[in-house]
């Protein structure tokens, strides 16, 4: 009974060591050129842009029937083709719905905003995002 008794601990501390580890969703980003209005979330008007321009649309399995808008997302690139990473973060705003079908990637960076994570323009990469 009492190596049952361990074997579940271990299991147990296993799943918890586990859960720490994955820190969020993974998906795959692109970015896109403005035009950047008007947008699914807040039209024409200006005001819906971060500073630094660094805003998001989203694909279908985020847009939540449009709930997504103004959600912010924390993304890190993971890898890709050539090796585009640059290493770090980006925190970035939902601001449209990819209007593309089929949309290329789970997440449509802005250009500034893909700039942040990727050293390729035109790259598609693979992200962590964290909400």
């Amino acid at each position: 009974m009492d190596k049952l008794v361990r074997t579940i601990v271990v299991l147990f501390l296993c799943v918890q060591v586990k859960n720490l580890l994955v820190l969020g969703d993974i998906g795959t980003a692109s970015s896109y050129s403005p035009p950047y209005t008007p947008t699914k979330c807040n039209g024409n008007r200006q005001d819906q842009f971060p500073a630094g321009n660094l805003f998001v649309a989203v694909s279908e399995g985020l847009w939540d029937n449009g709930a997504a808008c103004g959600r912010r997302y924390r993304l890190r690139c993971l890898s890709g083709s050539n090796k585009p990473c640059k290493g770090g973060t980006v925190d970035v705003r939902v601001v449209d719905f990819c209007s593309r079908r089929p949309c290329p990637s789970t997440i449509l960076m802005s250009n500034d905003a893909f700039a942040t994570v990727s050293r390729s323009r035109n790259a598609k990469i693979n992200i962590e995002f964290t909400q």
